[in-house]
């Protein structure tokens, strides 16, 4: 396939990006997003040109780095997967493809198409964790009977990788979806409990400081989320916060 993507490009955090175009031709429909860019990377270094930063790791749809917004969508235009996970196959010959970076206040650009979403860790330093005295004799957890609906429901919580394509694409930029999926799966088991109030107070306020926006229940985030994560995390979080804020 011959394509022509129009890339945003910016020197670092500090300067004015913008969209440069680059023709690349032999892309196999069997190519992943970031293996067609690793050709694009190729010729442009063997031109003797700067090659396109983005952010990779895994490749495997697990660590939630390759946040790239393709064609106006979080992570292109196939559901369900992340842009590493993303084939060429869902191209035609001839297409002009936009790349550009996650856009978001609490996401800064730090190069191309590399943002910086440490906002996200510092949320989840906030409270994402449950606290055990290891000192003793610890108590096993899968020794402590839970509901199978209730970790069922946690364990789909817990499959959100932070890679951040809810705020992308959230028309307020808002981290809800991920906040939420962080308190859900621990607000769903008992382990999680005892710190329940304080957790959600906590990563809300963080959320909140990082100048995330609110949530409007528009439900873009649900459809654009690799791991489908639900909205009733929302809910959910909403009732735990209300709750909290009580007490």
């Amino acid at each position: 396939m011959k394509l022509t993507l129009k890339i945003w490009r910016q020197k670092n955090a500090k300067e004015t990006g913008k969209i440069v175009e680059y023709p690349i031709d032999n892309v196999s429909p069997d190519m992943s997003f970031l293996e067609m860019l690793d050709v694009l990377n190729e010729g442009l270094i063997n031109k003797g040109d700067d090659p396109v930063a983005f952010d990779h790791d895994c490749r495997e749809g697990i660590c939630g780095m390759c946040s790239l917004f393709i064609n106006g969508e979080a992570h292109g235009p196939d559901r369900g997967v992340t842009t590493c996970q993303l084939h060429m196959r869902m191209f035609k010959d001839g297409d002009t493809i936009f790349i550009e970076p996650f856009r978001a206040k609490a996401f800064p650009v730090i190069k191309d198409l590399v943002v910086d979403r440490s906002s996200f860790d510092r949320i989840q330093h906030a409270g994402g964790f449950i606290s055990v005295n290891t000192s003793g004799n610890t108590i096993d957890a899968n020794t402590i009977p839970i509901n199978k609906h209730d970790a069922d429901r946690s364990f789909d919580a817990a499959t959100c990788i932070g890679c951040g394509a809810c705020v992308a694409t959230c028309k307020n930029s808002s981290a809800m979806l991920f906040v939420s999926a962080k308190v859900s799966q621990f607000a769903l088991l008992p382990q999680g409990k005892v710190e329940a109030a304080d957790r959600v107070l906590n990563m809300v306020n963080q959320m909140d400081a990082e100048g995330f926006g609110n949530c409007t229940n528009t439900g873009a985030c649900e459809v654009e989320c690799p791991k489908g994560i639900s909205l009733e995390n929302i809910a959910r979080m909403n009732r735990e916060y209300l709750v909290a804020s009580i007490k």
